[in-house]
Formats: structure tokens, C-alpha cells, sequence
């Protein structure tokens, strides 16, 4: 008859257990015992906490950029939204709702609409065109190909105001070389209009997207698309079942940044369409140089609060999908 042998404690072992609290054969058998681990585990957490309060630290200067540079101006936006105008004839300074209820009726209501309109169309088609463009650019195999798109999305994609109404009026204009070329003016084409708006601001928001969505197509395995091919599952099945799933954070999250480029922008319109397409940020500055009335300087500051929280909506949207995005395209 054989017996098994008797385990041997380690001197490390019998150093932390204390001697006849823990048995030798508990100490090899158990990978882990409370009272061995207990003093490494508080010394480990007090490790880790260094470099937190570090990296907090390090983060001090950020947030308070943040704070005087976005947190200070929507304070005060918010106050004003709900004071009367200072240059008003009666009640300056007192509180009201008078400006917040004036920024969401007639033309100023109109006004915002009009831009959540613009906003959207141009962000959707600007997503639909940008991501096939993207997705030639990461399985290009030339790499001039790729570098080069990408530095000229990132030119373009800047390239706004008062250049960007100038070239297209001179191209596209009623008296613009292509609208004479192309006989455009008799097809009912017209670059002062809602369509030509939305034209000219596909120019810089399908570069943008070109360089918001590179990064997530390029976190899509190619383990993926050939585990769906040796299923048998065509490229459009792919793309449904697969690919688009996993991109679709990151779709939203591109067009939530088209979606706030179109909605903010300014230069561009009010050289081009001036008040002939009505935009709240148009309004905006109507209110604050009085071109409308006199008296609505705070009014603009309520139009002002309008926009920001159309934006956090449309953020309240994208941020938990983002979240999900990661998982996958970490």
C-alpha cells in the first residue's frame, strides 16, 4: 500500500501563517490564504493609488481650461437667457422667461427648425457619402493613396467662412463658371437656396466624416470578415449582420460631429444665402447687433441656451452607444 507524501511547508509559508494557525498541507494545497495575502493586498492598493492622484493631476490644467472657456460662458448664457435685456425699456436685470418663450415662436422658431433641418440632411448624406469614401482609403493597398485623401480631408475639412461662399459663388453661382457651362439656372438650379446650402456644406462635413470614421474601420478585424466568408456569408451580409452593427456607434458619433459643425456654422451662410435661408445662428446675430429690435440683447442668449440644448440631446444620444462601440474596436 502506498501512501501519498506529506507536503512540505516552504519557509515563506510558515513566515506569514504564524506557525500553528496554518497547517502545512493547507499552505500547499491552497493557492491563496487571507492571512498571507492580506498585507500585500493593502500594500498593492496603496501603490495603485499614486499614480491616480497623479494622473489626476495631470488633468487639473484641462479642466480648468474647460471650466473658463466652456463652463463660465454657458453660466452666463443661462443667466442671461433668463434677464431682461439691460438696454430693455422697463425691467432690465429683473428675472423673466420672456426671452426663453420669444426664442421658440414665430420666425425665431422657424429659424431653429430650419437649422435642425439643414443640420440633420447634411449630416446623414455626409455619412452616407464619407464612409464608402473611408472604406476605399482602409483597404487601399497604396499607402500615397491613403495619405493622400486623409491630408486633404484634413484641408478641406477646415476650409469654411467667407473662402469657401466666395469659390462656390464663383463656381456655382447665377453667373458661376459650371452654371453657365452646364445651362444649371434652367434646370431650376439655384446656389441661394436651401439646396445650394446644402451643397456647399457637404464640401467640408464629408471630409470631416472621412477623418472621424478611418479610426473605427481600421479597429475592424479581418479575423471577422473571414469568419463570415467561411460561413458562406456574402458582403452584404457581412456588412449587415457584422460590420455595420460594431460601426454603428461610431457612424452616430461622426454624424453627431457633422450634426454640430452644420448646426454652428455661420460664415459660410450668411455670405452666401444671407436672410434668403432662415438659421438660428443667422438670428443670433440679427439679435445682438439689433437688427430686428432694439432692446433683445438677451434674447440672442436665449437662442443661444436653444442650441446648446438641441446639442446635449443629440450627445445624450451618441454617448452610451460610444460606450458600447469600445468594447469591440478596443
Amino acid at each position: 500500500m502506498t501512501t501519498a507524501p506529506t507536503p512540505v511547508p516552504t519557509p515563506a509559508a510558515t513566515d506569514h501563517s504564524g506557525g500553528a494557525g496554518v497547517s502545512g498541507t493547507a499552505s500547499a494545497t491552497s493557492p491563496t490564504v487571507p492571512a498571507q495575502r492580506a498585507p500585500g493586498r493593502h500594500t498593492t492598493g496603496r501603490r495603485r493609488l499614486r499614480p491616480r492622484a497623479g494622473g489626476w493631476l495631470a488633468t487639473v490644467p484641462l479642466l480648468a481650461f474647460f471650466a473658463i472657456s466652456f463652463g463660465l460662458p454657458a453660466v452666463a448664457i443661462a443667466i442671461g437667457a433668463f434677464t431682461a435685456s439691460s438696454d430693455a425699456e422697463t425691467g432690465a436685470g429683473q428675472f423673466t422667461t420672456d426671452n426663453l418663450t420669444a426664442s421658440v415662436q414665430g420666425a425665431y422658431w422657424t429659424a431653429l427648425l430650419s437649422s435642425v433641418k439643414l443640420s440633420a440632411l447634411t449630416a446623414l448624406l455626409g455619412t452616407l457619402i464619407g464612409l464608402p469614401i473611408a472604406q476605399a482609403v482602409v483597404t487601399s493597398r497604396y499607402k500615397a493613396v491613403r495619405e493622400a485623401v486623409l491630408s486633404a480631408s484634413g484641408v478641406l475639412a477646415n476650409f469654411g467662412g467667407l473662402p469657401l461662399a466666395f469659390a462656390f459663388v464663383a463656381t456655382l453661382g447665377n453667373a458661376g463658371e459650371l452654371t453657365k457651362l452646364l445651362h444649371l439656372t434652367d434646370h431650376g438650379w439655384s446656389l441661394y437656396s436651401f439646396t445650394g446650402l446644402t451643397v456647399v456644406y457637404l464640401y467640408f462635413l464629408v471630409p470631416l466624416m472621412v477623418l472621424s470614421i478611418t479610426p473605427a474601420l481600421d479597429g475592424l478585424r479581418v479575423q471577422w470578415r473571414e469568419a463570415a466568408h467561411n460561413n458562406r456569408a456574402t458582403t452584404l451580409q457581412y456588412w449587415r449582420h457584422v460590420a455595420l452593427p460594431i460601426l454603428f456607434p461610431s457612424l452616430l458619433g461622426g454624424f453627431v460631429l457633422l450634426f454640430g459643425s452644420a448646426f454652428a456654422a455661420y460664415a459660410t451662410a450668411a455670405a452666401m444665402v444671407g436672410a434668403t435661408v432662415p438659421l438660428i445662428s443667422r438670428s443670433i446675430a440679427d439679435a445682438l447687433s439689433g437688427n430686428v429690435l432694439v432692446g433683445q440683447g438677451n434674447l440672442a442668449l436665449a437662442l443661444s441656451l436653444d442650441m446648446i440644448v438641441v446639442a446635449a440631446l443629440v450627445m445624450a444620444v451618441y454617448l452610451p452607444l460610444q460606450r458600447r462601440s469600445a468594447r469591440w474596436l478596443s
